[in-house]
């Protein structure tokens, strides 16, 4: 993979900014963190060699003076809100997210309970939380927030709020996913702090859009692809320009509340500190670009691949086309189609030749490795089996596993599990890999090349079972699938 961020200037940098803020306000910080802390692999595809756990090896140069709250609304509680990536709740990513931060070194202070109108299953969850010895805390939906500005900021509106408890100066809050309520967390915090007399200040933690990159630089036009559901656009700050005459990058959400947060700011301390949401970022991610060209490309990619994602999503049910409607313009203000994706073209390639589904993969050096379907093989096996034999150098006539040694697990599906098709899945003939490494050395030297499968862009002519997908996913392959169920 060509490298085109440097990770260790990042972790040096962003540490450093996040300090200077905190002694900016003194007292304490409260740093609300947009986007993913941890598995942030969306930053890791647009900025390669950013490291999907950079932001919070960042924070463990921090680590003792920082504790994490995490958010989540009441709503996504009840509803049973599942954070589409990882295929979880958002109840149980909090459990998650606080086993992460914790094996990490990070102290997790609490849980603080959003928007909450008295939903069973948030008490529940309270009780859970109790039960670990999780400390939780209930944030009420305010009538009129946040245009009400005179109410929301009052005894009526935070006032209402429990204040959370906490002990040291950066409050990181975190969330399993959007529309979790960190925002008017850390606002309710400002508003029990300046009632106890503690100076606190409040910063924000957006990754994307990059604010000091060009409005329509690849890797800020997939940030607005991988948001295409919530229709996020990104524009330029009128504040930031009219204050400083200085052009930065910010999105509508942020540019359509400052003047509210300026509002609740100047109702609690009388003044503002900021003059435009830029200004509240502490962002370093642009600083650290190392190669702007790999980046760009990067962006290209991810922006196609958001393409794919959301088409088979539409067919499978889930999608938007609205949002697919909205990837295909940034598609075009990019320059790009889904023909400049090499492994979707030479996966289709096989399939009209074989009328079979087929499965293409890119090696680091742009080279296409297939793999066809056969009685014996699905698709997505035989090309994993082959991407390996070329990365270990074997040749591609020699069998890594004997077809003895196959056809029982094929007759056990057929005859015995009632599958109708026979042919094996990734997982199964990688299990049949690793049992063969242990005899065989052609069969080793290609199972010892799993690690080097990561960030190798596949795509497969039909759309994938959930076993072949979740391998692919979980090797940390970069794959998209035609929207369809079968070969036409």
């Amino acid at each position: 993979m060509k490298i085109g961020f440097d990770n260790d200037k990042y972790l040096h940098m962003q540490s450093e900014h996040i300090k200077e803020r905190i002694n900016h306000f003194g007292d304490k910080l409260y740093l609300e963190f947009g986007g993913k802390l941890y598995d942030d692999y969306h930053a890791s595809r647009v900025l390669p060699g950013f490291m999907p756990d950079s932001k919070l090896r960042m924070l463990l140069q921090l680590k003792d003076q920082a504790e994490i709250v995490i958010a989540i609304s009441a709503g996504a509680i009840a509803s049973n809100k599942i954070r589409g990536d990882l295929g979880i709740t958002y109840d149980e990513d909090v459990l998650r997210l606080m086993d992460v931060f914790r094996s990490f070194g990070l102290y997790v202070g609490s849980v603080a309970i959003t928007q909450y109108t008295g939903e069973a299953a948030a008490d529940e969850f309270r009780h859970h939380l109790d039960s670990l010895g999780v400390p939780s805390y209930i944030l009420h939906k305010i009538d009129g927030y946040p245009s009400n500005i005179e109410h929301i900021v009052s005894d009526e509106g935070f006032g209402k709020n429990d204040y959370i408890k906490t002990s040291r100066p950066l409050v990181v809050v975190t969330a399993p996913g959007p529309g979790s309520g960190k925002m008017a967390t850390c606002l309710s915090q400002l508003y029990h702090e300046h009632k106890r007399g503690v100076s606190a200040g409040y910063a924000k933690f957006e990754t994307f859009p990059v604010w000091n990159l060009p409005l329509k630089h690849p890797v800020n036009i997939a940030y607005e692809a991988a948001t295409a559901d919530l229709n996020d656009v990104n524009m330029i700050d009128p504040f930031h320009l009219e204050s400083y005459g200085k052009t930065t990058i910010n999105y509508n959400r942020d540019v359509e509340i400052y003047p509210v947060l300026k509002a609740m700011f100047e109702r609690i301390y009388g003044t503002c500190a900021y003059q435009s949401p830029t200004d509240m970022g502490v962002n370093m991610v642009g600083n650290c670009i190392s190669d702007d060209e790999v980046c760009r490309e990067a962006g290209k990619a991810e922006i196609i691949r958001r393409y794919y994602t959301e088409i088979c999503n539409i067919k499978k049910g889930l999608g938007s086309k609205d949002a697919l409607y909205k990837i295909e313009l940034l598609m075009k203000q990019a320059e790009i189609s889904p023909a400049d994706r090499k492994v979707a073209v030479a996966a289709m390639e096989v399939e009209n030749q074989t009328h079979q589904p087929a499965v293409a993969i890119e090696l680091d050096d742009g080279s296409i490795i297939d793999g066809k379907t056969s009685d014996l093989l699905s698709a997505p096996a035989a090309a994993l089996l082959n991407v390996l034999k070329e990365l270990a150098g074997i040749d591609h006539e020699k069998l890594l596993i004997s077809p003895e040694a196959l056809q029982p697990i094929s007759r056990l599906k057929k005859n015995y599990l009632g599958s109708n098709d026979a042919s094996l899945h990734s997982d199964e003939v990688l299990v049949a890999l690793s049992i063969s490494s242990n005899t065989d050395a052609n069969a080793k030297a290609a199972f010892d090349q799993l690690p080097n499968l990561k960030t190798l862009n596949v795509h497969s002519s039909v759309m994938l079972d959930e076993v072949d997908e979740q391998i692919f996913k979980k090797l940390g392959m970069y794959l998209t699938c035609e929207p369809k169920t079968k070969v036409k």
